[in-house]
């Protein structure tokens, strides 16, 4: 390599950081953090699960484009609320691929007490990669990678043929000690602050870059698992993937400009910081649809519903896809358009669903805002 990436420095993994520069963002990152979990606490357990099945579908979905991959939405979300043992409308069967993408996410949030370990790292590598396989591509799965020196692994962004290498990783022969080291600070007990090791995991991880594939999905979930300690709780009310997701082209400018910098990794904590305090600002959305759902079920869970209208409800409450249709409603309900077209005349009669003004050729509806 010509250029030196901090892999290659003496003093590797030494990190510095210029703690005056990062305290102001620390402590606003830390009270928002504080409010947010304060007001959650105050919404009893089934809300709390509610908001936690929201943010998990999110980190999982967004972690994954990230990689440049489409996972299906209500699969995760389904495979999370299985796993979970939450109730939820119009379940659907689930992909193994999906599943394993879950486990891994799931197994990091909710058992974040348990030390990380490399068996562990390697099962949710092997979780994700079922097959052996990255799309068309054999790879190692669930173990460390091999490259030589001859065959760098290579950090690279972008469509198939126009990629941008942002950094190599160092060569696979080192991998097993360099992976020890950091398992190893990991799990110890230190005076740093659990928010900003989290930083400095998910960079140090990423700068290893351990497996053949899904570096970057592996070391969000470490990123979410030392959040989850920080938090000291397994429900999840923000989602950082989602954040990375927004800030993508950013992430991988800071990601590479540290990669190429000095053992001082100032900058890049400042960035994740600022990152995570957008995603704890963000998740007052993701809030606000958790109550409006129970708001509407306190107001009409006492209506008398049958098995389709709960599912459909279910599912524009959770956010559904585009504008609800006679001809929709009879596909995701798996009935006639006639038996469709009578349970939503019910709906109207109970005043929970209103006729689309502007519904144009085709006759829509909305919910009742309560």
């Amino acid at each position: 390599m010509k250029k030196k990436y901090i892999h290659q420095l003496p003093d590797w993994p030494r990190f510095k950081w210029d703690i005056a520069t990062l305290a102001p963002f620390l402590v606003e990152v830390r009270h928002r953090q504080g409010l947010l979990l304060g007001h959650m606490q105050t919404l009893g357990f089934t809300l709390q699960g509610e908001a936690t099945l929201q943010t998990i579908t999110l980190d999982v979905v967004k972690s994954s484009e990230i990689e440049g991959e489409k996972l299906n939405e209500e699969q995760v979300r389904s495979s999370i609320a299985r796993h979970l043992g939450i109730d939820i409308a119009g379940a659907t069967a689930v992909d193994r691929h999906v599943d394993g993408v879950v486990e891994m996410m799931l197994d990091a949030t909710q058992n974040f007490r348990q030390p990380l370990t490399a068996e562990r790292l390697c099962n949710w590598h092997a979780a994700l990669f079922p097959t052996g396989r990255s799309g068309m591509r054999k790879i190692v799965s669930g173990s460390w990678r091999t490259n030589t020196a001859d065959d760098p692994m290579q950090v690279v962004s972008g469509p198939i043929g126009r990629e941008k290498v942002h950094f190599e990783a160092p060569a696979g022969a080192l991998v097993p000690n360099e992976m020890v080291a950091f398992i190893s600070w990991f799990n110890s007990e230190t005076a740093l602050d659990p928010v900003l090791k989290a930083g400095v995991a998910h960079l140090w991880l990423v700068t290893i870059h351990p497996f053949d594939d899904g570096n970057g999905r592996i070391a969000r979930a470490v990123t979410d698992m030392q959040l989850a300690r920080a938090d000291g709780s397994s429900h999840r009310f923000y989602s950082m993937s989602a954040e990375i997701r927004r800030q993508r082209s950013g992430y991988y400018e800071i990601l590479e400009a540290t990669q190429k910098g000095s053992m001082n990794i100032s900058r890049w904590l400042e960035w994740f910081l600022r990152c995570l305090r957008s995603s704890i600002a963000a998740s007052e959305g993701q809030l606000s649809k958790v109550l409006a759902k129970a708001r509407f079920w306190k107001t009409h869970g006492n209506s008398l519903l049958n098995a389709r209208q709960r599912l459909l409800l279910g599912r524009m409450l959770d956010g559904f896809d585009g504008k609800l249709t006679t001809s929709k409603w009879a596909k995701i309900a798996k009935c006639s358009q006639d038996t469709a077209g009578r349970d939503i005349q019910a709906l109207i009669a109970l005043g929970i669903l209103v006729r689309d003004e502007d519904a144009g050729r085709s006759t829509s509806y909305h919910l009742r805002p309560i």
